[in-house]
């Protein structure tokens, strides 16, 4: 074996060049000029000098103090020597020269990623949800609403002593609820522009929840499951699960907005946002809970709830059958759990 090692050296001064020999004695490397070279020999404590790792395709340097550094003229001489004298590579640079330890990483990160997705970026959404004062809910859900009255609602139609009796009743459902106190919440009532809003309900962060007449007129006489549909929104209000999926979409927007306490970016941004997110599996469960606990609390069945759902399958395959589509009612509906899921929960919760 070579106890001696040809490379070419880079003083750090200059960017010339110079052929070395470099020599491992105990503990210290040493260049030393090659034939024609005139720089003074450097000895350096192997203990400072930094080794570049190894790669398939990659050169070598090895970095010395006050910014010299040598580099290899034969990549297979260098790692063969550097070796001999007792350099060892790390585990990582040795597991990046194994395919099987690259795919296996792979496969890794990807299972993280999908992790981080389904648990991890809900869990710091939370987190980050309760950092944002409440105050910006109502500002989100002031500009969501203005921009769907403009687009895509009318004022409501039905009589004024239905509206007020049924924002009467529910506000009943939610005092007995919650005796202690609950979140702000407001009641409005809406039309679509045409057929295509169809039975509808949605909550806004700030507490607005929004009903159209075809949801109230869809059961005729059922307030029951009007105030149940209701009791669903007001979970939404009440886990603050609009103002969720908005720091989920744009979490980057959102650490900024917290850092510096501008929110005029997200607040602007919130209606389109809102109109193409569509609340998690485990939120519209939340939801239905808290539902199940307002009817429970004002004395309605549960099972209400399985009537209303079989009437708004009625209604969709009404529409299918006169060759129409079932219009937006994906704002309340599409992201629910399936229907048959949620008529089975609100069946066990009648008997319970």
């Amino acid at each position: 074996m070579s106890t001696t090692l040809d490379a070419r050296f880079f003083d750090g001064r200059s960017s010339r060049p110079h052929a070395a020999t470099l020599r491992v004695a105990g503990e210290v490397l040493t260049v030393a000029p090659a034939a024609g070279e005139s720089f003074a020999p450097l000895a350096v404590p192997l203990t400072e000098v930094r080794w570049s790792e190894r790669t398939r395709h990659g050169g070598r340097i090895a970095q010395l103090p006050q910014g010299a550094s040598v580099q290899a003229l034969d990549v297979t001489a260098w790692d063969a020597w550097a070796m001999q004298h007792g350099h060892r590579e790390s585990w990582v640079v040795r597991a990046q020269q194994n395919w099987r330890a690259v795919v296996l990483a792979f496969v890794l990160l990807l299972v993280a990623g999908a992790a981080m997705y389904q648990w991890g970026v809900p869990w710091v959404a939370r987190g980050v949800t309760a950092l944002i004062p409440q105050r910006i809910d109502r500002l989100v859900g002031a500009q969501v609403l203005a921009s769907i009255d403009d687009s895509l609602l009318r004022p409501s139609a039905l009589p004024a002593e239905d509206q007020a009796r049924i924002r009467r009743n529910f506000a009943r459902m939610v005092q007995a609820a919650h005796p202690d106190g609950a979140p702000p919440w407001k009641l409005e009532f809406r039309r679509g522009k045409d057929e295509r809003l169809g039975p509808n309900a949605l909550a806004l962060p700030g507490g607005t929840i929004i009903l159209t007449d075809a949801l109230v007129q869809l059961m005729p006489g059922n307030d029951d499951a009007v105030l149940g549909v209701l009791g669903h929104e007001f979970g939404h209000v009440r886990l603050r699960h609009a103002m969720r999926q908005l720091v989920q979409a744009s979490a980057v927007g959102l650490g900024a907005s917290i850092a510096f306490g501008d929110y005029g970016t997200l607040i602007g941004s919130a209606p389109v946002l809102l109109a193409t997110l569509g609340y998690s599996r485990d939120a519209e469960r939340e939801a239905d809970a808290e539902s199940v606990r307002l009817m429970r609390a004002a004395g309605i069945s549960p099972r209400t709830m399985v009537d209303f759902f079989e009437a708004v399958e009625q209604w969709r395959a009404g529409k299918k059958r006169s060759g129409q589509d079932d219009g937006v009612i994906g704002i309340a509906f599409s992201s629910h759990p399936a229907t048959a899921e949620r008529i089975a929960f609100f069946k066990e919760a009648a008997l319970n």
